[in-house]
């Protein structure tokens, strides 16, 4: 579906931008106007040389795109140069997507009463601190109470400690009368510290903690659920009108919530193989068709192995910043195994299929012609190159299957089949 899509809109792209690309002009050899191209498609003469490249490489005018530089800019299409670089024997293993343990965040209440609103639904994206539901609570009431009662206490015994310290200088009273307002002060400020901390269990905040005097009717009784971490809800389990309960070990989270900025990939590891997996060895994951999904390295690997599919799993921590990888998904490894070696490589969106034979694109004058490649290992997202392009040449990197879905398209539009 992914590339159904790129093709369809990139094809697009090209079609509006490719129809001002031709020769529009009359034809003076001819009784016909030349109609625009976007490829020119030759089947009555296929050499296998093509005039004006004298590398001796096969791009052949038989086979070629048009495509202006600005066109192609439009269109998407990015070029490189072919370089040397590592690559490494590969092992292609069974994946899946999961969740960054540490950024998944389940909201239980920290007080028992009544949902009296809800704020966010399943799918809900939430920033962190916002507002998840109200609940409306005689336990946070009482609390709040309580510790208005124990505040009033602790400034009346400091206002008495104050007045008996001054009498006792003045020799008017005992010093066991100033010991006496002393202990009532310590225990009220006792009772007013413990009120304030089973505040604070309560989710109730320093902040919050001076308005509690002044707050309107009701308003005490009121306790919010916020979001600990900026993500998607992705389950609630509360109605609106339901009794929760605090400190309940075998009740559901109220919310659940996950950011999947970040994922990890638990790649199945057969016992056999374990020995050849290095951390920080990389790794490409992709769609069951080959389309690469993202690229890492191993983080770990765990040193267990379990007892029923007698697989270890190694674990790749994986950037996800558009969510296209979803925590469930089944995707296939590809891990560099064994010693990296230096050889010519290309990254392997880059190498195409056609006429049913790896090609790449080169830019050539007036657009870009496919040309055959002999490739050679695969590893973290790269293809060795062992015949068809030096170091040093330029090829398409980005938009290569566009161009050759522009190939066929117009191929079959001439009537013929390559």
């Amino acid at each position: 579906m992914k590339q159904t899509f790129i093709l369809t809109t990139a094809m697009f792209v090209l079609a509006t931008l490719l129809s001002g690309c031709g020769d529009a002009g009359p034809d003076t050899h001819g009784t016909h106007d030349e109609a625009p191209v976007s490829a020119s498609v030759d089947h009555d003469d296929h050499d296998s040389t093509s005039d004006g490249h004298d590398d001796g490489h096969d791009e052949a005018e038989a086979d070629l795109v048009k495509l202006t530089a600005d066109a192609a800019r439009e269109a998407g299409i990015e070029t490189a140069t072919v370089i040397e670089g590592a690559i490494a024997q590969s092992l292609s293993l069974p994946a899946e997507i999961r969740f960054d343990a540490d950024r998944v965040a389940n909201v239980s209440p920290k007080v028992s009463g009544v949902i009296g609103r809800l704020y966010a639904s399943e799918g809900d994206q939430v920033s962190r601190g916002d507002t998840l539901a109200l609940i409306q609570s005689r336990e946070l009431a009482s609390l709040k109470a309580a510790y208005l009662t124990a505040q009033t206490r602790e400034s009346l015994a400091s206002k008495a400690l104050a007045r008996e310290e001054k009498l006792f200088a003045d020799k008017i009273t005992s010093e066991a009368d100033l010991q006496n307002a002393r202990a009532e002060f310590e225990a009220a400020k006792a009772d007013s510290d413990a009120a304030e901390n089973e505040l604070h269990a309560a989710g109730v905040s320093h902040a919050a903690l001076d308005r509690i005097a002044t707050a309107a009717d009701g308003d005490n009784a009121n306790a919010y659920l916020t979001a600990p971490i900026a993500g998607t809800v992705v389950r609630r389990t509360v109605t609106l009108g339901e009794t929760v309960s605090a400190g309940d070990a075998g009740a559901d989270p109220l919310f659940t919530l996950v950011d999947d900025s970040v994922v990890w990939a638990d790649i199945a590891v057969y016992k056999q193989d374990i020995g050849r997996i290095r951390i920080g060895a990389p790794v490409a994951l992709k769609t069951d068709d080959g389309d690469v999904l993202a690229q890492s390295t191993i983080a770990f690997v765990l040193p267990v192995i379990n007892e029923t599919s007698r697989t270890a799993t190694a674990r790749v921590i994986v950037d996800n910043p558009d969510g296209s990888l979803r925590p469930g998904q089944f995707v296939t490894a590809d891990l560099s195994v064994g010693a990296p070696e230096s050889v010519l490589r290309v990254p392997e969106s880059a190498v195409q299929l056609v006429e049913d034979r790896p090609s790449v694109f080169v830019p050539v004058e007036g657009g870009y012609a496919p040309r055959a490649v002999m490739t050679g290992t695969k590893s973290g997202g790269f293809v060795e190159i062992r015949s068809g392009l030096d170091a040093g040449e330029t090829i398409v990197t980005r938009g290569a299957f566009t161009l050759k879905a522009q190939l066929e398209k117009d191929a079959f539009g001439d009537g013929h089949g390559h």
